[in-house]
């Protein structure tokens, strides 16, 4: 019998509407398009604004889109994952509810967190089930609402982050196509860099804590930029030599989103062509744990079975990775 590999069968993805333009957030703190959009790269993100609606609707979306267009039977489900750093509340399960509410009654579900590589991580976790043998479709999704933990009045953290979600269903595959390696980090001495420091167990939320804003995303950029740059970079070149590619081998860069900079620093690293470069940050902006599926979702169209994939992702934690994958269907 061939050996069973993971290969990522289907995908989908959700944006909410509101669009929260760079020449709106010059009205909101003190920064300007140019500056923006030289930066980071961004033009729009995307906000979930109605009451109530957390990163479960965020999910939910996003599975239902890839459902409708795959066809798949929810029921034939087995596992559901919700990669994210925002989950509904403390303590009930995000995905459970997500999967509950699209109809997968028997699946099994979890949450996975480790920032913005949370999506990556999380296809690690979900090939493992595939090559077990026990588990035959294994839906992974990435969605966060990081506007829950923004203060609009920081322009370091408020013109980069957006919300959204993406969706990926994982099936066995014997052609040796799927998951073929990882490479996956981390070093928890940079999480002072990059944090929402209230509303854990460390430090409960208090009336003063939210009052000064603690409870939002602080972030040293300089630091971020710093790590995220050298190490996004340095896994994409450890997978390739250790797969023996060369970048006429790779048909596509799938990096996180976080800022133009640090995707085309990760490119010339590896001294890939602009063209081979997904992108879509100028639309959504940083959606943390959805970046890839998203990417996944919009270039869908332009994927071809057997082509080359190499993700990349860098988080707060620090975390970060990289994935070669082999891309399983025309689409």
């Amino acid at each position: 019998m061939s050996k069973i590999s993971a290969a990522i069968t289907a995908v989908g993805g959700y944006v909410p509407d509101y669009v929260l333009t760079n020449k709106m957030l010059e009205d909101m703190v003190d920064t300007n398009d140019e500056w923006i959009t030289t930066r980071t790269g961004i033009k729009e993100r995307r906000i979930l604004k109605e009451d109530g609606k957390g990163t479960s609707f965020l999910a939910i979306q996003a599975a239902q889109n890839l459902i409708q267009k795959s066809g798949v039977d929810p029921k034939d489900i087995e596992l559901v994952i919700v990669a994210t750093a925002t989950p509904d509340m403390k303590a009930a399960s995000t995905s459970a509810y997500t999967a509950t509410q699209i109809g997968a009654v028997n699946a099994f579900s979890f949450d996975l967190e480790a920032a913005c590589s949370s999506f990556l991580y999380g296809m690690s976790v979900a090939a493992r089930y595939i090559e077990s043998g026990k588990y035959k479709k294994v839906l992974l999704i990435g969605a966060d609402k990081n506007s829950s933990m923004i203060n609009y009045k920081d322009r370091a953290t408020c013109i980069i982050f957006g919300d959204g979600g993406g969706a990926v269903l994982f099936e066995p595959n014997q052609e040796g196509l799927g998951l073929q390696d990882e490479f996956l980090r981390s070093d928890g001495a940079g999480r002072e860099f990059l944090q929402a420091t209230y509303g854990g167990s460390s430090y409960p939320s208090t009336p003063e804590a939210i009052k000064e804003n603690k409870h939002q995303v602080f972030q040293d950029g300089k630091t971020v930029f710093k790590n995220a740059v050298f190490n996004m970079a340095d896994v994409a070149v450890k997978i390739l030599d250790r797969n023996k590619l060369t970048i006429k081998d790779i048909s596509w860069l799938v990096a996180h989103q976080a800022n133009k900079r640090i995707i085309d620093a990760t490119a010339n690293r590896i001294k890939l062509e602009e063209e081979k470069v997904m992108m879509n940050i100028e639309k959504y902006g940083n959606t943390t744990s959805a970046t890839l599926p998203l990417l996944l979702n919009d270039y869908e169209s332009k994927l071809k079975k057997g082509d080359n994939l190499i993700f990349a992702a860098f988080g707060g934690g620090f975390t970060w990775g990289s994935i070669y994958l082999k891309w399983a269907y025309n689409s």
